[in-house]
This record gives C-alpha cells, sequence and structure tokens, in this order.
C-alpha cells in the first residue's frame, strides 16, 4: 500500500510541474495571451495607418485639389498672381530688444 501512494504522489508531483513550469503550462499560457494582445494593438495601429494613407493616395490620384494642398504646404508652392507673405519673429526676444535700442 505504502509503495502504491508514494507511485500516486510520484505521478502528482509529475503533473503539477507540468501544469506549472513545463512547455504548454500555465505561465506560458499566460505570456502567450499577452504577447498576442500586445500585437493585437499593433495592428490595430498599422490598419488604421494603412487606412490613412490608402485615403491619402485616393486623393491624390482623384485629383488635382490635394495634390495642390500638398505642393502648397510641403513645397511652399504658390500660384499664379497670388502674393506670399512671410512673417519672420526673431527667436531670441533680447535681439528685438537691442535692435529698439539703437534706434
Amino acid at each position: 500500500m505504502r509503495s502504491v501512494l508514494l507511485v500516486l504522489a510520484l505521478i502528482l508531483v509529475m503533473l503539477q510541474y507540468r501544469l506549472w513550469f513545463a512547455e504548454g503550462s500555465l505561465a506560458e499560457m499566460h505570456r502567450l495571451e499577452v504577447e498576442v494582445a500586445e500585437q493585437d494593438e499593433i495592428n490595430r495601429e498599422l490598419r488604421e495607418r494603412n487606412g490613412r494613407l490608402e485615403r491619402e493616395v485616393l486623393d491624390l490620384q482623384t485629383g488635382n485639389e490635394g495634390l495642390e494642398q500638398r505642393a502648397r504646404e510641403q513645397l511652399g508652392l504658390v500660384r499664379e498672381g497670388e502674393i506670399f507673405y512671410q512673417f519672420a519673429v526673431p527667436a531670441d526676444p533680447a535681439v528685438r530688444r537691442s535692435d529698439s535700442d539703437k534706434e
């Protein structure tokens, strides 16, 4: 009887080891669930970015308005007949004061 109990206790210890520490254990399962959740978040962000890029491509392909807007914003282009004004403000307030003191 004692040997049967010893064998059963050994089997129980082996099963517990597999449940908590071996491959396919609860800890590994939790780690994988966390990784899947992180990857799902990354995939969601990438889907949103792809949607924005797709809309931008369609906008650029369908008309000149998107292309013109992009040229104005990124390249600083101006239509013929338009007047372009650019205001420059010195970055350092001390520079402005010293210029006004000289006058």
